[in-house]
C-alpha cells in the first residue's frame, strides 16, 4: 500500500510543501480538508460512524462526509472524490464557506483549513468499509445533541457554522 501524499499549508491556506499523510498529525502540520453536509429532502443530515481503525476519533460520529485533500488536488475535486469513496454518490455540490479547525493540543493533532459543501441526496449509499461503519439520517437537533465524546469535534464545528 502506498503512502498518501498531502499538501501542507500555512495558517493562511497557502501551499508550503507536501508530506506523507502520517506526518500531518504527528508533527501538528496544517493541511487541507473538505467537509460535505449531506441532507435528505426533509432536511435531515446524514451522520456516519467512523470505523474503529481510523487514526483520529475512531468510532465517533462524523456529522459531515469528507476528508484530507491529496497533493495537487483542488477542494472541489476532493469533495467529489470523498463522497464517491465514502458513500458511493455523485450529487451536485454547493460550496458554502471555508473555516479553520485547530486542535493542536490533542494527543493526535489536527489542524486544517476546510471548505464546506452541501448536497441533497437520500440514498441509497454504498459505504466504504474501511472508513464508514454505518450511516443514518437524523434531525439537525439530534446530530448536535450527541455527546461531545461521541462526535468528531471538527464536524460539529462545521454543522454549527453552517446553521449561523
Amino acid at each position: 500500500m502506498s503512502v498518501e501524499i498531502v499538501t501542507i499549508i500555512d495558517l493562511e491556506d497557502r501551499v508550503v510543501e507536501s508530506r506523507p499523510r502520517p506526518e500531518i498529525r504527528k508533527f501538528g502540520l496544517t493541511y487541507r480538508v473538505t467537509y460535505i453536509l449531506v441532507f435528505n429532502t426533509i432536511g435531515e443530515v446524514l451522520i456516519q460512524r467512523r470505523t474503529e481503525t481510523k487514526d483520529w476519533c475512531p468510532g465517533r460520529y462524523d456529522l459531515a462526509a469528507g476528508g484530507i485533500i491529496q497533493y495537487d488536488e483542488s477542494y472541489p475535486l476532493s469533495a467529489e472524490r470523498e463522497l464517491e469513496e465514502e458513500l458511493g454518490i455523485r450529487p451536485p455540490l454547493k460550496a458554502e464557506f471555508s473555516l479553520f479547525y485547530d486542535d493542536i493540543v490533542a494527543p493526535v493533532k489536527n489542524r486544517n483549513w476546510g471548505w464546506v459543501y452541501s448536497c441533497i441526496h437520500a440514498g441509497p449509499f454504498v459505504l466504504q468499509p474501511e472508513e464508514v461503519a454505518e450511516a443514518e439520517f437524523v434531525s439537525i437537533d439530534q446530530a448536535l445533541s450527541l455527546p461531545s465524546e461521541k462526535v468528531t469535534p471538527d464536524t460539529r464545528q462545521v454543522l454549527t457554522a453552517f446553521l449561523l
